[in-house]
């Protein structure tokens, strides 16, 4: 029964297992769940007062208002702008706490050296700050105080942070729209505002504020989070690793660090490495850290961690009985992780204040206690491997190569071994020519909804096979690395001749002596502002809007309100964003023609729904081609 749930195949040997030991798994309670809510999955249901909930019957026989008078237009819009606003909320604070590390480190409170001065002096230019500054650490404490002047802008002023780094045709169209966001708690603030009862009812104006909070999100918390954990940890380049359960090793301790924020994860790392003896002491062979959802991509790109699995399978890791520790920070850490851990030996430590699980271990992480926690955390792990029970352990043997790590410094990079002067060109020319048709970002979550990755990989097989470069970031890449899509022999299997061509000029002129992969891993999902970078640059180059580029976006398994948020970022970048899982919008059908038409003549961009793999590939293709044909280009 488990095949239509996954195309993962270590996942469904263990769901087998999970099975056989008695685990219920979110597949489970999704199965439990049946009937979902009819009103809640169209977004006809409102709570924003304590009148309600008041509900809209979609087939116009029941109310047709709540009690205020609002109607399913404006409640659909006002849940949808929530939504977006926690997403982006996740993001901004994410971000804020790269900030304070930055802060901390360039006074040299904490033990985490600024890695890359190169990206800092860039950063510091783009703000307009002296990057010549002979102090690194005084630089690193000019560009804090930059961002901190944005997060507490009192002003009327839009966020530097938006205006530095945004294509300048783009901040026109934001700025006459009028959501240019100011400073990111207040716009948050403001979205809930707004939203309570007797506050807005003009669905289209409603629309402007979440396009409003996709700037938030893009600029104050991927863009932001981004530029301070490479200051910190370094901009990633490219590095071969593997994927997939099979990665857990039966004869060394396995720790597994799952969430989001590389502040922990890389100590944990680091620590691992050098408290390897004392595993070895235990009879292991060493310590294994492998890595789940995005702090696994994190710790991927810079210290070649192996992933371990994605969002829908990290109970499933438990299950193999294998895993002695499994550490989590923040966003996507299903609760029921305490309850399968029990059925094991494996400890589960949670560490942060806003994410504590019963049952779990808690282990407080702060900045400046990092190293103790991460060495009490691997001592933990170690501890907890003397207590395997062999008879449990079932690790799956699958495993697949990865190349990874390609921030846009480390694009550029290998570029410039066509072109030093102008590194870009070979990449703009390429598309130019046809031989790239165009560029998809497939970002984000996996969604219990539909088949566990599925919707990734059959699109992108697609995408790629019509020789369309593929980005990839969060669980997607996860998806995506697992099916064989980023690596060299993955190229050499899916990849349309002329693709095909340039990713094997590209390789060997950078040394590789492999063509690039067919989908590059450009990291976890903060990372997405590597793709706005990209995005960025390419307009720049060229001289136009960012929303005249042959470049989509695509979301095949939403499931997060930060999915959401991203999304909604990108559709104001002018990107044509696609959703493989529908949104709770189709109660409204103003809200949901505005989505994906009736903003696209202002704000550039729109949402584009499709819920099978190969018609959303081919729908990309046609909006790519369209853009192209716009440009002059075959």
């Amino acid at each position: 029964m488990y095949d239509v749930r996954t195309i993962d195949l270590a996942a469904q040997e263990l769901l087998k297992k999970a099975a056989t030991d008695e685990i219920e798994t979110v597949w489970d309670r999704f199965d439990a769940q049946q009937p979902q809510c009819g009103f809640g999955t169209l977004g006809v249901c409102c709570r924003h007062c304590i009148q309600g909930p008041c509900r809209i019957d979609p087939f116009g026989q029941g109310p047709s208002k709540g009690i205020c008078g609002v109607t399913a237009d404006v409640i659909v819009a006002r849940n949808l702008l929530r939504q977006v606003a926690a997403g982006s909320a996740s993001h901004v604070d994410h971000a804020h706490d790269a900030v304070e590390a930055l802060d901390l480190a360039a006074q040299g409170k904490i033990d985490y050296p600024i890695t890359d001065e190169g990206k800092l002096r860039a950063i510091a230019a783009g703000l307009g700050l002296d990057s010549n500054m002979e102090d690194v650490n005084a630089l690193a404490l000019e560009v804090v105080q930059a961002a901190y002047k944005d997060m507490g802008n009192m002003s009327r002023k839009p966020m530097n942070w938006v205006v530095a780094h945004a294509p300048k045709e783009r901040v026109e169209v934001w700025e006459k729209l009028g959501i240019l966001p100011r400073n990111p708690d207040r716009e948050i603030r403001e979205a809930l505002y707004q939203t309570t009862m007797g506050m807005d009812a003009d669905p289209l104006n409603i629309l402007l504020a979440i396009a409003k909070q996709g700037l938030v999100d893009g600029y104050a918390g991927l863009k932001l989070t981004t530029d301070m954990q490479d200051i910190l940890f370094g901009t990633p380049a490219p590095v071969v690793t593997e994927s997939n359960l099979g990665v857990l090793k039966e004869d060394y301790v396995n720790l597994v660090v799952h969430g989001h924020v590389p502040l922990l994860s890389e100590k944990i790392v680091q620590w691992a490495r050098k408290l390897s003896p004392e595993a070895e002491a235990v009879g292991a062979k060493g310590i294994q850290v492998a890595g789940i959802c995005c702090s696994g991509n994190e710790v991927l790109m810079r210290q070649g961690v192996p992933l371990a699995t994605n969002y829908l399978a990290q109970e499933l890791a438990i299950v193999t009985g294998a895993v002695d520790t499994m550490v989590v920070d923040v966003q996507c850490i299903m609760p029921s992780l305490s309850k399968i851990a029990s059925c094991y030996h494996t400890e589960l430590i949670t560490t942060m204040p806003v994410v504590k699980i019963p049952g779990a271990t808690h282990i407080p992480f702060s900045l400046e206690n990092a190293d103790e926690s991460a060495q009490e955390i691997v001592r933990k792990a170690i501890k907890a491997f003397t207590k395997r029970d062999p008879k449990k352990v079932h690790i799956p043997n699958y495993r697949t190569t990865i190349m990874a790590g390609f921030s846009v410094e480390a694009i550029s990079g290998a570029l410039a071994k066509l072109d030093a002067e102008q590194p870009l060109k070979p990449l703009v020319d390429n598309i130019a020519n046809g031989n790239i048709l165009g560029v998809v970002a497939t970002v984000g979550c996996n969604n219990v909804k539909v088949t566990q990755d599925q919707f990734h990989v059959e699109m992108v097989k697609e995408l790629v096979k019509n020789n369309v470069l593929v980005v990839a970031t969060g669980c997607s890449a996860h998806a995506l690395a697992k099916a064989g899509l980023m690596n060299s022999e993955g190229t050499e299997e899916y990849a349309g001749e002329t693709l095909k061509g340039v990713l094997k000029a590209i390789g060997e002129a950078a040394g590789l002596k492999a063509p690039l992969p067919p989908v590059l891993h450009m990291g976890s999902c903060v990372d997405n502002s590597r793709i706005g970078d990209l995005v960025t640059a390419l307009a720049n180059y060229l001289g136009v809007d960012s929303a005249a580029l042959p470049v989509a976006a695509s979301a095949p398994e939403p499931q997060h309100e930060k999915a959401l948020s991203i999304g909604t970022w990108a559709v104001t970048m002018g990107i044509t964003t696609h959703l493989g899982v529908v949104p709770p919008v189709l109660g409204s059908k103003e809200v949901t023609e505005l989505l994906t038409n009736g903003l696209t003549e202002v704000i550039g961009g729109k949402f584009y729904v499709e819920t099978e793999p190969i018609k959303a590939a081919q729908g990309l293709i046609e909006d790519i081609k369209e853009k192209r044909k716009k440009l002059g280009l075959k």
